[in-house]
């Protein structure tokens, strides 16, 4: 199924029920009092996480959705009945923003949580609520109160332990494919990965990490170009940022040291958030350097950009350094263990 992380949707909650206007028509009481009840409250409509969702596509093709309305009240105080609740389930990791005033109204991490984006109306009241010492037959009563409306703009962003990055061809697919069971596309071309891609990393017997595969970023990525900034908000929510580099100059391949800090700099002009996480450095593509030159071409790299994070010498194809890796990302997510 194609990747759906964004979606427009119109919500409309129910209108309340009308109140009634009605007197006690009972044999031997000829002058019955008033018994109109009020109208029963509109249907809320609610965003509900549910685990079985990965992606928006289900709002490819409806867009708007309406609770139901209350039912009138009736003689003899029968209240009319409220509408019932409308629930529209979404994948976990979706946010809520309303179109028009542009709020963000809630961002659904957890399995279950729902959200109440717009609320009914309330029921009319009946006219044995107006009834006083003063005003014993009254012959009115008020509508139902409509229910709000709102567009609203949904943005699914991955809930991952660990996100990847990197310009394109560095090895982000590979490495995914590598240490997962997930299957992304690969390819000697730049941008075969067109959306995100998620794979659960199993470290031990009892131990795992999620993982996060992104199109590649390239220089203008900031201002719309290439694939990767339409998904960077997806590395948002990651406890740890893998910057992948391509150190064996493979097809496709750019200047090591040009590729960090093109990627650095992409990343800093669309949000501090991201410069702020944690991110190591992965040289990529070991394999494609001659053994003797290894030492020397990785030192080269950390110290001409000079990073002063951790760095990791991998290479995705033939797993060489990836172990090493997963155990240090295990470490870093459970320092407790």
């Amino acid at each position: 199924m194609k990747f759906v992380d964004e979606a427009s949707i119109r919500v409309e909650a129910g209108r309340g029920g009308n109140g009634c206007v009605s007197f006690r028509r009972e044999k031997y009481v000829p002058r019955g009092g008033p018994d109109g009840a009020a109208g029963g409250d509109g249907g809320n409509v609610y965003l509900r996480v549910d685990e079985g969702i990965n992606t928006l596509a289900d709002f490819r093709f409806r867009r708007r959705f309406k609770a139901a309305n209350g039912r009138g009240g009736a003689g003899r105080d029968r209240t009319g009945a409220s509408g019932d609740d409308l629930f529209i389930d979404v994948p976990k990791g979706t946010e809520i923003m309303d179109i028009d005033t542009e709020e963000t109204l809630g961002d659904l991490t957890e399995a279950g949580q729902s959200l109440m984006v717009v609320r009914g109306g309330y029921g009319g009241r009946g006219n044995a609520s107006f009834k006083s010492s003063v005003n014993r037959a009254p012959r009115q009563s008020t509508p139902g109160e409509p229910g709000e409306t709102r567009r609203l703009k949904l943005s699914l962003k991955l809930l991952a332990d660990v996100g990847l990055l990197g310009a394109p061809n560095a090895g982000k697919s590979t490495l995914t494919r590598t240490l997962s069971a997930a299957r992304p596309k690969v390819a000697d071309y730049p941008f075969t990965t067109l959306h995100p891609q998620l794979g659960v990393v199993e470290v031990g017997q009892d131990s795992s990490f999620v993982i996060a595969d992104i199109p590649g970023l390239i220089e203008g990525a900031a201002d719309g170009a290439g694939l990767g900034i339409q998904f960077l908000r997806h590395l948002e929510r990651n406890r740890l940022l893998l910057h992948l580099v391509d150190a064996g100059g493979g097809a496709g391949a750019t200047d090591p040291i040009e590729a960090i800090q093109t990627v650095t700099a992409e990343l800093g002009r669309y949000s501090q958030r991201l410069v702020g996480l944690p991110r190591w450095l992965v040289i990529n593509k070991i394999d494609l350097i001659a053994p003797q030159r290894r030492e020397r071409a990785l030192k080269d790299i950390v110290e001409s950009f000079d990073w002063q994070g951790p760095a990791f010498a991998v290479s995705a194809v033939t797993g060489e350094g990836t172990t090493e890796l997963c155990r240090a990302i295990e470490r870093f997510l459970e320092p407790g263990d």
